[in-house]
């Protein structure tokens, strides 16, 4: 069976209340917040260091809201010249 891009993240509603960044068939979070609008700009943050990827955003009744494309941040705006 094929897997997903292993920098997608999910967005998701945590039991106590709070929001979750997680990875598909995960074993803990990649970041925890009080939030969905501080989890939603970690979830970026960390696909957009991983290389890109998809993120997607459930809601609190658990189905998906939204989703988007992440594209690769740059380490540097300068070019490589070696």
């Amino acid at each position: 069976m094929a897997r997903g891009n292993d920098n997608d993240r999910y967005v998701q509603p945590r039991p106590d209340g709070g929001w979750e960044v997680v990875k598909e068939h995960h074993e803990r979070a990649s970041a925890v917040t009080s939030t969905q609008r501080e989890a939603i700009d970690r979830a970026r943050q960390i696909v957009q260091g991983a290389g890109g990827g998809e993120l997607r955003i459930k809601g609190r009744d658990g189905r998906f809201r939204d989703s988007d494309t992440i594209p690769p941040g740059r380490e540097s705006p300068a070019r490589d010249t070696k």
